[in-house]
């Protein structure tokens, strides 16, 4: 490949990862654009997890063996299993050394010492490959993990220059790494409580919509926990809002155990004391029983009084739901409800037949503050 065929090659790889909108997307990029430059048959990103020791594969693109899936969920293996990993990252790497890349091929040495085998070798040769470039990519001045390109027995044999340049692509995958993570780390940011690290209200309508239109599409029961805290003005007149935020990360805690009751549920903080749970598959019995068991944890916090929580579900009697907005107006009425008989336990929209006055309410136009606060004084709750 000639000088400005690499060129073109190098800016492909660098355009791929920039237009990549997930993590995944990014890896696949990273070595498709690599496999591409390189006139590979296979290639694969891999981090290296330094905690557990690991060399875990994140994207195999390719020819791929039927042992090699593209997004793999359980394929690592043993930083010690590759002896080159272990001079890099202690040796090489720790001394000032530069991130090379190096070549290994079919024909090299799988033998050695007593339990040893050099697996890169074993693994071109099990899957009928003839050669590999491995090139380190280094992230934030620490080795991140390894970009791996091969070709099928029978082809050309990488040289020093495919090396060199395979080092050059581990850089550009770099900087695309950390734009990815940059941006993910943006997304982040965009949909989580900082307080709390639950979700926002932001993420919690996104989702929502989603789930009604599946619920609209396919019948998948919906449901909405909408929960306020009590006592968290008198812990914040009282004994300081540092106090107070201390009660909002633990009901969050308390929540979000909860929520992982139910696989799926989303837990979040849509903002000041109000919170919600949103579980899209589980029947509606299950959500009221996890907003129970949420009710009873929350009255045994130290510093709060409680929550008021009301329950609305696609699987109850509260009419047709068209709309987000809808299942969102019904739980914040059943909210409300609990919030003005002190209910202990949750209140479920649609409960009390036809004239369910919480129905009544989510469905009355565009209803005021002071409407609710008239809702909380007229209505009591029934056994």
């Amino acid at each position: 490949m000639g000088e400005d065929s690499r060129l073109k090659a190098v800016v492909e790889l660098a355009q791929g990862m920039a237009a990549a909108r997930t993590p995944r997307e990014s890896w696949r990029a990273a070595a498709l654009g690599a496999c591409h430059a390189l006139a590979g048959s296979f290639a694969a990103l891999s981090v290296w997890e330094r905690e557990l020791g690991r060399l875990r594969v994140l994207a195999n693109v390719g020819d791929r063996a039927a042992d090699e899936a593209e997004f793999p969920d359980g394929e690592s293996y043993p930083v010690h299993q590759f002896p080159e990993i272990t001079e890099f990252l202690h040796e090489r790497w720790a001394g000032g050394g530069g991130p090379n890349a190096w070549v290994e091929t079919a024909d090299g040495p799988a033998g050695g010492g007593a339990g040893y085998c050099h697996q890169r070798v074993a693994a071109l040769r099990r899957r009928g490959r003839g050669c590999c470039v491995v090139a380190p990519i280094v992230l934030h001045g620490r080795a991140w993990g390894e970009l791996y390109v091969a070709r099928s027995a029978g082809t050309p044999v990488f040289d020093r220059a495919d090396a060199d340049f395979a080092t050059v692509l581990a850089s550009v995958v770099a900087a695309g790494i950390a734009q990815t993570e940059r941006l993910e780390e943006a997304r982040r940011l965009a949909f989580t409580d900082s307080l709390t690290g639950l979700a926002n209200r932001r993420a919690v309508d996104m989702r929502l919509d989603e789930a009604v239109e599946q619920y609209k599409k396919d019948g998948v029961v919906v449901s909405l926990v909408v929960c306020d805290l009590n006592g968290l003005k008198r812990v914040n007149d009282t004994r300081g809002h540092a106090v107070g935020d201390r009660l909002l990360e633990r009901f969050g805690s308390v929540l979000s155990l909860c929520g992982a009751m139910l696989p799926g549920t989303l837990a979040a903080r849509l903002g000041g004391d109000e919170f919600c749970l949103l579980a899209v598959g589980p029947p509606a019995a299950a959500v009221v029983r996890i907003a129970d068991e949420l009710c009873r944890r929350a009255a045994e916090l130290e510093l709060g009084e409680g929550v008021a929580c009301g329950v609305a579900s696609t699987e109850e009697a509260i009419g047709p739901v068209r709309s987000a907005r809808r299942l969102f107006r019904l739980a914040d009425a059943a909210q409300y409800r609990a919030k003005a008989v002190r209910a202990a336990r949750p209140v479920v929209a649609g409960r009390e037949g036809p004239d369910d006055p919480v129905v009544q309410l989510a469905d009355a136009p565009s209803p005021t503050e002071g409407e609710r606060r008239r809702f909380r004084g007229r209505h009591q709750l029934r056994p």
